[in-house]
């Protein structure tokens, strides 16, 4: 069969009907479903197995945050340089291959803290170059009309294998040990690289300029984003976030099993209402932005997420605060998921073709940059004040997007920008024999919103 060389357009085709973009999502939802299992495994394995201090977790999460901060920039413009899809094979082999020397060193008796931090390491770093490529993607599988729907699906989906993975993962960590739990998602990573390996979208031509440097794209990427002031803003959004989201998560976990003593199961089973929840959000963020506007709507999302951790900070141990902690989860990842689906549709519309991955790049940059020096102080302010004080500090950082949003106009936009350069007649809709080829598979990356 001919291969889909054009992306998916019409308001009135269903997405599910194109091949690839359902490669997209068969992939990366397999590689979500594996990161719950280790987000839910590592912090077992990691306090209750080697016994891990307050100050050690902070580290833990550290290093595994640091290398986003550092190749960010670099993998973007790899990604506008290169092939996306390449780079998301590679990323993904990597990190299968470091995330399996855990069990096997579990095995062996030979675990330590040292080779977890090792493995943040090595594991976030090919996550990066993943990543980079893997959102910039999904602009070139469908048209810029439906961006917003199709992240709609993308984060719903995604969504609903996170809450299967945590489930998943509790159930691995409660019959194998949090160890051999991860050895999921080492199985996830491999089918991730196996559907990429199956899109047959062409990628957009790009220029391969022999002799300009790395340095002058990544500068390009930069001057670009803060030249948009819809850009600049969005941005600014995300890394405030993704700070206070930072300190609160380096100490979330720690804090739900040793300080409230919840089971690792109901962890699990906290994680998976609040990925119930960051579903439903995903979901309902295009009607919602169509009734009350994508401005009003992400600046009520951000307006409440700070409300959403007070259980947490009034919680003690008991079922009942169990089940106030999940259902206070599921509404703040719900105003995540829809505030998040929203501000990447916008930034994907408003970006050219060729500065996709670029743009994503420095937001990942910012926001990432920004965890690390979160985990660092929720580690001095755990360690100094305690994880209850600690987790207050990160609630009232919450408020700082809210201004941001609230002082910028895109608080009043009522409706999805256009596309920075319209198309004189959109591209045709695939037929079923040109979408339903026989072969090729994958895709995604997120922001921290």
């Amino acid at each position: 069969m001919p291969r889909c060389t054009e992306p998916l357009s019409a308001a009135g085709t269903s997405l599910w009907r194109h091949r690839d973009f359902r490669r997209y999502l068969t992939g990366q939802a397999a590689s979500v479903a594996g990161s719950s299992i280790t987000q839910m495994a590592l912090p077992v394995l990691a306090v209750l197995h080697l016994d891990a201090t307050t100050a050690q977790v902070a580290w833990l999460a550290f290093l595994g945050q640091l290398p986003p901060a550092l190749l960010a920039l670099h993998a973007g413009a790899l990604a506008d340089r290169h092939s996306k899809r390449r780079q998301m094979i590679a990323g993904d082999l990597v990190s299968a291959t470091v995330l399996a020397t855990v069990p096997v060193s579990a095995a062996l008796g030979t675990l330590t803290l040292t080779q977890l931090m090792i493995v943040s390491v090595v594991q976030g770093a090919a996550s990066v170059l993943h990543d980079a490529a893997a959102i910039s993607l999904l602009p070139g599988l469908v048209d810029r009309s439906l961006i917003q729907r199709s992240n709609s699906r993308v984060g719903a989906l995604f969504a609903v294998a996170a809450t299967a993975g945590s489930h998943c993962g509790a159930a691995l960590t409660a019959l194998l040990g949090p160890a051999r739990a991860l050895l999921g998602d080492v199985a996830s990573y491999l089918i991730s690289a196996v559907c990429t390996a199956r899109i047959q979208t062409a990628e957009p031509a790009r220029a391969r300029p022999e002799t300009r440097r790395l340095r002058g794209e990544i500068g390009e990427g930069l001057r670009y984003v803060r030249g948009d002031d819809r850009l600049w803003t969005l941005t600014l959004v995300n890394a405030t976030t993704s700070f206070a989201l930072g300190l609160l998560n380096t100490l979330w976990a720690l804090y739900l099993l040793r300080s409230l003593a919840m089971s690792a199961t109901a962890f699990g089973v906290v994680l998976g209402l609040g990925a119930l929840g960051a579903a439903a959000g995903a979901l309902t963020a295009p009607p919602l932005a169509r009734r009350y506007g994508p401005g009003p709507m992400m600046l009520a999302a951000l307006a409440i997420t700070p409300l959403t951790q007070l259980p947490l900070l009034l919680a003690s141990p008991g079922l009942a605060w169990q089940i106030t902690i999940g259902a206070a989860l599921f509404l703040q990842l719900a105003c995540a998921g829809a505030a998040g689906t929203t501000q990447r549709s916008i930034r994907q519309i408003v970006t050219t073709t060729g500065m996709q991955a670029r743009m994503q790049a420095v937001s990942t940059w910012l926001t990432s940059g920004a965890r690390p020096v979160a985990a660092l102080l929720a580690g001095a302010l755990g360690t100094w004040i305690g994880v209850r004080p600690a987790l207050t500090a990160g609630t009232l950082l919450l408020l700082i997007p809210l201004v941001v949003l609230a002082r910028s106009p895109i608080r009043a936009l009522r409706q999805m920008p256009d596309p920075p350069a319209a198309r004189t007649s959109p591209p045709a809709v695939p037929t079923p024999a040109r979408t339903d080829d026989t072969r090729h598979e994958r895709a995604l990356g997120g922001d921290a919103s």
